[in-house]
């Protein structure tokens, strides 16, 4: 098949597959996916904000339980988030 008959392997929809594949699970979770997922949070921000957040911007089910099992208190920044996921992780 001459090469502008084949169909196309790049594109968004095959890179979001594997988005999805390196968000399955908590064990597979970036700190850099997880922040991806609260772009846009106002600080300071409480466990239960970073978990509605998230959820407005249709995050995993891996994003929601990381989000879960943070401390109950206040984060004043994006670099308090990262250090309380690397303190769950």
């Amino acid at each position: 098949m001459p090469e502008e008959e084949r169909p196309s392997v790049k594109g968004g929809h095959r890179g979001g597959q594997a988005a999805v594949h390196a968000e399955g699970s908590f064990e597979e979770l970036s700190a850099s996916a997880l922040q991806s997922h609260l772009k846009g949070m106002d600080y300071p921000a409480g466990k239960q904000d970073l978990i509605d957040h998230a959820r407005k911007n249709n995050a995993p089910e891996s994003v929601i339980e990381a989000l879960g099992r943070f401390q109950d208190k206040s984060y004043q920044s994006a670099t308090d988030v990262s250090r309380e996921f690397g303190r769950i992780k």
